[in-house]
């Protein structure tokens, strides 16, 4: 009888299923008929307000936490770019208006979203900026605009750079876990949090070059848009003041002080508006579905394989998580630019990658995938963005020429391994014990529950250098350099987009599109089209997929509920979560959150 009901349970439980399924789904299709590709009305005389608090990720929607329950799409940073250029020459916006407190980008996406508004100034329309409060990073890209607007009680938060790296050591042995560490490359600093309580000397000195770096190009568009010396504008960041609203305006990092009502005055007098008359306005998002994207025809194609997030490895290739977004799951990377070589129309392959890096086995497979295509006669080209490090920059070796940003963080050529030991956990703190009867040393293979002994660790550190020699050798190939050569600047550094062109790791200055026309150049290419990649499900699918199991995502939720709760934090318990999901060899930039 318990069977009985068992069955007819489980039988009601996915006829329910099956029905709300059915109801999703046929709600979704609603939907999407009613919608479809229509484009968002924008009046005439409008404003565009822009607020870049939300990530960006390269490629629209190319996130893992989009949500079938909230119809708003997370813009791309291409597409953001062409946004504010189209805004440019349309009759419709009369001007931008920037409203953003803090930024949630790297400083070579911040320098990109910078670069689109003095731009867009070039055709005579009106930028100006207010918020209560500025991050650097807000007022890096505030400083772009006509008038700065600060509230009479903000600030603009002007400090200089800084880094933040947690280390777990400490914790790690209060609790008898022994973190068993190889690696190759002094600089390979990835591991520090396991083997160390502070940066190394040699971690602090390249962390340090790289965010001086980064800060002398910040401070230099600050000078030229605000006409303030780079010495005076250093003297402000070292002065110890909070810069509040009357300083910030005394020291000319802001025009004005006043409320959000008065700065709604100005935007008024710009636009002909009588006062207290309604301000017809648009956002960002809204604005880049208002328009049909220029599209050029052809048969030729040029293909844009967008590389971001961490470089990762399913545990099946054809199974769970290799349809994830917001990842680089290596056989589905691979399967991806496998069928653009073989499609002849695919004339030439654009990388852009922004990753830190990942699993060298999934690593290596893309870059075999990218060798076959070079060899079926693809022109490749690699561009960077925030990140193309470690695994990142791996991927990026079969490339003809390589673009990156002049903040881009690249290099960090070298790789580690870790392997948890609960051991001295399990017997002293839960007094478990493992025995064990084997056939022969190595039998019980890489184990978390048994220390791995001398023999065991020098074989694992003979993997590990392996692997670094491998990677030393890739970059020679495609930098035609020796390996010695490539030694000498690899062992885990990291650099600036800048340093890298200076050292030959990268070949020009530039963005996507500087890339995408190299790419033309490289394949002979008057007349093509741009197709991208990955191709994203919508979100009906994903929601379907998770709810069927089919997705690993299916946890999604309960991790947009961790990282709601978490907020500035959520990083480290993300890092600890990588951590736990580590898959073999790695190739991985170091634990950063820069203070931009």
């Amino acid at each position: 009888m318990k069977q009985f009901f068992k069955f007819a349970f489980a039988s009601c439980l996915g006829v329910f299923l099956a029905i709300i399924a059915f109801v999703v789904i046929m709600i979704s299709i609603a939907a999407s008929a009613g919608s479809g590709e229509e484009l968002k009305d924008v009046k005439s005389n409008s404003v565009l307000e822009i607020n870049l608090e939300k990530t960006f990720p390269e490629l629209t929607d190319n996130v893992a936490e989009r949500s079938f329950f909230k119809n708003e799409k997370h813009l791309g940073l291409g597409d953001a770019i062409d946004a504010i250029g189209h805004a440019a020459g349309d009759s419709k916006i009369k001007g931008i208006f920037i409203q953003t407190k803090y930024l949630q980008t790297g400083p070579a996406t911040a320098s990109v979203l910078r670069q689109a508004l003095l731009d867009f100034k070039k055709s005579g329309k009106f930028v100006l900026a207010y918020a209560d409060t500025y991050s650097q990073g807000a007022y890096y890209i505030a400083s772009v605009a006509d008038r700065v607007w600060v509230n009479p009680n903000g600030n603009i938060d002007f400090k200089g750079m800084s880094t933040e790296m947690p280390f777990f050591k400490d914790m790690l042995d209060r609790l008898g876990v022994k973190m068993q560490v190889y690696y190759a490359g002094q600089f390979k600093s990835a591991t520090e949090p396991f083997r160390y309580n502070q940066m190394s000397p040699q971690n602090r000195s390249q962390v340090h070059q790289y965010i001086d770096e980064v800060y002398e190009t910040m401070l230099g568009d600050i000078s030229k848009s605000r006409n303030i010396p780079i010495s005076e504008l250093k003297d402000i960041a070292n002065s110890g003041h909070f810069n509040f609203a009357n300083e910030a305006v005394q020291y000319k990092l802001a025009d004005a002080v006043g409320y959000y009502d008065e700065v709604l005055t100005e935007v008024r007098k710009k636009m002909s508006i009588k006062m207290n008359g309604k301000i017809p306005s648009v956002s960002l998002g809204d604005y880049a579905q208002s328009y049909a994207k220029t599209k050029r025809s052809g048969k030729n194609k040029i293909a844009v394989i967008y590389a971001e997030g961490t470089i990762e490895l399913s545990d099946d290739a054809n199974g769970k998580g290799s349809e994830a977004d917001g990842a680089i799951e290596g056989h589905r990377y691979a399967r991806m630019i496998r069928k653009l070589a073989q499609d002849a129309d695919i004339k030439a392959i654009v990388l852009r990658i922004n990753s830190g890096g990942g699993s060298a086995v999934a690593s290596d497979m893309i870059w075999r995938e990218l060798m076959l295509a070079k060899q079926a006669g693809k022109t490749i080209i690699v561009s960077m963005g925030d990140y193309a490090a470690s695994g990142g920059y791996y991927i990026a070796t079969p490339a003809d020429r390589i673009f990156a940003e002049h903040s881009t963080l690249t290099g960090s050529i070298g790789v580690f391994s870790v392997v948890p030991g609960f051991q001295h956990m399990m017997k002293e703190k839960l007094g478990i014990q493992f025995d064990t009867v084997k056939t022969g040393d190595y039998a019980t293979g890489v184990t978390t529950v048994f220390d791995l002994n001398d023999r065991e660790g020098k074989m694992m550190q003979a993997s590990t250098d392996t692997i670094y020699e491998k990677f030393l050798n890739r970059v020679g190939e495609g930098r035609h350099k020796t390996r010695d050569e490539v030694h000498a600047i690899a062992q885990g550094h990291i650099w600036t987009g800048t340093k890298g062109k200076e050292l030959g790791l990268v070949d020009e200055i530039g963005g996507l599109n500087d890339a995408i026309r190299a790419a033309a150049a490289g394949a002979k290419l008057s007349d093509y089209r741009i197709t991208e990649y990955p191709k994203l499900q919508e979100p009906i699918q994903k929601f379907i997929a998770q709810l069927t199991g089919e997705s690993d995502r299916g946890d999604q939720l309960k991790m947009n509920a961790i990282k709601s709760e978490l907020g500035e934090l959520y990083p480290y318990y993300e890092e600890v979560k990588r951590i736990q999901q580590m898959k073999g060899v790695q190739m991985r930039a170091p634990f950063m959150i820069n203070r931009f």
